[in-house]
């Protein structure tokens, strides 16, 4: 069957002798609705016509139809960081199936940019909004609250707006556990960001940890970088260059601790056999490397379907509650190495 470049709602109708209302509802994409309209083996006959001819629904008519547009407006840092990436796969993909499109745009943490980005969002009249990129102190949100836009955070938290994270105090309080256990009391920690809520939680929770058990870790074995290799490499390089005691390094990013690894390469130390590192997010490239990177697993794909899940929730009116996923530590030979025996 020769496929229409004109295929539309009414065609369809005239083609199987069917009321054009059934078909939208058919077609609509809610598959509660197109159970309620027809019958089974009706359904079927609409959408494989439908298929056949490549119908595909008109975005304006769906819009001055139900008022919605439809439309998923998504805010990252950058959408090269494969968390990101990872994260607005699972958001597109869970939108498409809920009758959604979702776009990204990339603030590169500029506030700025951001704000300009959320503009052209409203004007686009997004349905709603998952944002990626949010600083612990933004007043953006108590904007897009104040127009009654439907918004949620994704990875980062601020305030008590909706989100969907990972319990990052956790994930950083694990990084500390294990690496007390094997006797490293002279550590130091690549923070990320400082005006991140993942760089400031997983820096709190191993930091805390270590005061709790008697040994606080000085503010100067403490540098808040870049989440980039860049970033974890030039950190390492000053740490080690000030503090040549250290056994042990924390990075808040495994690419950040990728970074460490060749500054401590340089210092003539090998990760895992004379200086433990731990990383976090368990990307696919730290269990790659030629010293498989430790690190704590963020389940970020998780994270992205609920953070569509959840803003589909409040779009439907629903009571909604943030969720907050558990990290996992991942031991590997960069951690490997003890200091237990040390004098």
């Amino acid at each position: 069957m020769k496929k229409s470049t004109h295929c539309t709602v009414r065609f369809i109708a005239d083609q199987l002798g069917i009321h054009f209302s059934t078909v939208s509802r058919v077609l609509s994409g809610n598959e509660d609705v197109a159970r309620k309209a027809a019958s089974k083996a009706t359904v079927e006959k609409i959408r494989s016509l439908a298929a056949a001819y490549g119908y595909t629904p008109n975005p304006h008519a769906i819009t001055l139809r139900t008022q919605r547009s439809k439309l998923i407006g998504v805010s990252v840092p950058r959408l090269s960081d494969f968390i990101w990436a990872t994260i607005y796969e699972a958001i597109e993909d869970t939108a498409m199936d809920n009758g959604y499109f979702a776009y990204v745009t990339n603030s590169y943490d500029k506030p700025e940019r951001q704000r300009r980005q959320l503009g052209l969002a409203m004007a686009r009249r997004v349905d709603g909004l998952i944002l990626g990129d949010m600083h612990t102190t933004e007043e953006s949100l108590a904007f897009l609250e104040a127009l009654n836009i439907p918004f949620v955070l994704a990875l980062r938290q601020a305030g008590n707006y909706l989100s969907v994270t990972c319990d990052d105090r956790d994930g950083g309080r694990q990084a500390a556990e294990f690496l007390f256990s094997q006797g490293h009391r002279e550590v130091a920690v690549l923070g990320g960001l400082e005006f991140t809520s993942t760089g400031k939680n997983r820096t709190e929770g191993f930091t805390d940890f270590y005061r709790e058990a008697g040994y606080p870790i000085p503010a100067d074995r403490i540098i808040h970088a870049d989440f980039d290799t860049q970033g974890g490499r030039e950190s390492a390089q000053r740490l080690l260059a000030a503090h040549p005691q250290l056994t042990a390094m924390y990075a808040v990013n495994d690419f950040a601790a990728i970074g460490a690894m060749g500054a401590m390469r340089e210092a003539g130390l090998i990760p895992g056999v004379s200086m433990a590192l731990i990383g976090y997010n368990d990307t696919p490239l730290a269990a790659q490397l030629p010293i498989p990177l430790a690190t704590l697993q963020n389940p970020v794909h998780l994270l992205g379907q609920k953070a569509m899940n959840l803003l589909l929730c409040l779009l439907s009116g629903a009571p909604c509650e943030s969720l907050v996923l558990k990290p996992s530590f991942v031991f590997r030979e960069s951690a490997a190495f003890s200091a237990r025996a040390l004098p």
